[in-house]
């Protein structure tokens, strides 16, 4: 009587569980796998290739295409790059003036000269072109330590700022380079 109770006991929990007595006679079944996916040898030449094919195809993240421009993008950018303007600009200017013994032709008395002679249209445009980073750098270096202690950090104030900042670059390199 045990054997017979202990028999339905485990047909019942082998039916219970999910295996019945016909993947118990074919353990093979539970074995099995099947790949999908197969590999194939290539040389070191074709993985690299393979890779920069790859990364060539990856996004970049973030890309600036999927953003529409916004009106704060541009103050920043220019900032970024009148900074470079500038520091690369003076770094150019002194590697200049260190080459002065072995090309003596540029010197102050020279530039000087140089400079009386061009047309006033020609050095009102030189002067707008040095104005317009410098003026719009230090009025956007004002603006951003205004950032600093809190003063028109809201989009409105954001904007206000920027047009500010845009405003008076515009006059003060008009008034630098064609006034004074």
């Amino acid at each position: 009587m045990a054997s017979l109770s202990s028999t339905f006991a485990r047909r019942s929990i082998l039916k219970a569980v999910g295996t019945a007595p016909t993947l118990r006679c074919a353990p093979s079944l539970l074995l099995c796998q099947k790949r999908f996916a197969t590999t194939e040898a290539v040389s070191s030449q074709d993985e690299i290739a393979i890779l920069n094919n790859q990364r060539l195809k990856r996004p970049i993240s973030p890309h600036l295409s999927i953003y529409q421009p916004q009106m704060t993008w541009y103050p920043s950018m220019f900032h970024r790059l009148t900074g470079v303007a500038l520091s690369g600009g003076l770094y150019l200017s002194a590697l200049a003036y260190l080459t002065h013994p072995y090309f003596p032709a540029l010197d102050s008395a020279h530039l000087v000269q140089l400079v009386h002679d061009s047309p006033v249209w020609l050095k009102g445009s030189i002067k707008m072109l040095f104005a317009l980073p410098f003026t719009f750098h230090s009025f956007n270096g004002i603006r951003h330590l205004l950032w600093d202690v809190g003063y028109g950090l809201t989009l409105k104030g954001v904007y206000a700022g920027a047009y500010a900042v845009i405003g008076l670059t515009t006059v003060s390199s008009i008034w630098l380079a064609f006034f004074v």
